[in-house]
């Protein structure tokens, strides 16, 4: 196993970020995740899941004077998370816990945050190949953890008002949507690879709590080129500190 912690960079060099043992690296995901939490000054955002920080940097990056924690039941990784913070100058507006949510002990205290963000493991357990590193197993396959466990703590943790918001495969949205469309407005964004409508991998789905029972769809963002380049409003998301605008 890779013990390296090689160095890479998100939001166009601003965030210095550190790969976990095992070459382990955060993709766009946790970018795009945080760039379309709606979050104002002198808010409070909890990152579920946070893994190595990523959402979590970007997010404090983007928009300064919010507070947010990230809880991750890996040691490693929330361990790697607070030396990142530190490399970065970003501890006084970060803090990062080790807990299991499926577990009654180590939480935030409940519906304490304005705002909550998550990027569950994609797979359902027992499907896929299960990469032999661990981290990255625990990253993209369900664990104890199902899907729905992960939308009940995430609206445990949020005030009423508040937004959750989760990016997750496009082809496991209709799940998401059944899990979520009872705690307030839903908003779908799409992630189009190439072509508006083709072959979305991902897919963006935020809840405000407590608000109207409907499912709103958009037409999502299209991310790259023909030429394979990031679109404008992808560039503009990915490395210029914008929010998400569907």
């Amino acid at each position: 196993m890779n013990n390296q912690n090689d160095v890479y960079h998100l939001l166009g060099s601003r965030v210095e970020m550190l790969s976990a043992n095992g070459g382990y690296k955060a993709s766009i995901d946790p970018v795009l995740l945080a760039a379309s939490v709606p979050v104002r000054l002198g808010q409070r955002v909890l990152d579920v899941g946070c893994g190595t920080g990523a959402a979590t940097f970007c997010l404090v990056t983007r928009v300064p004077g919010i507070r947010a924690v990230g809880v991750d039941y890996q040691l490693p990784l929330i361990i790697l998370a607070d030396k990142i913070a530190s490399l970065n100058g970003l501890k006084p507006s970060t803090r990062f816990i080790a807990c299991d949510f499926m577990r009654p002990t180590g939480h935030p205290p409940p519906r304490c945050f304005d705002h909550v963000m998550a990027n569950p493991p994609h797979l359902k357990k027992g499907s896929g190949t299960i990469s032999h590193d661990p981290l990255k197993a625990a990253a993209n396959v369900e664990g104890s953890a199902s899907l729905e466990d992960w939308v009940s703590f995430c609206f445990n943790s949020v005030i009423s008002g508040g937004t959750v918001t989760f990016i997750h495969r496009f082809d496991r949205k209709d799940e998401l949507i059944s899990l979520v469309e009872d705690y307030g407005l839903v908003k779908v964004t799409p992630l189009w690879p190439k072509i508006r409508g083709v072959g979305a991998k991902r897919v963006l789905v935020q809840i405000i709590k407590g608000s109207n029972l409907t499912v709103n769809y958009n037409g999502g963002i299209v991310l790259h080129t023909d030429e394979n380049e990031y679109t404008p409003q992808a560039t503009a998301i990915l490395r210029d500190l914008k929010a998400f605008n569907a």
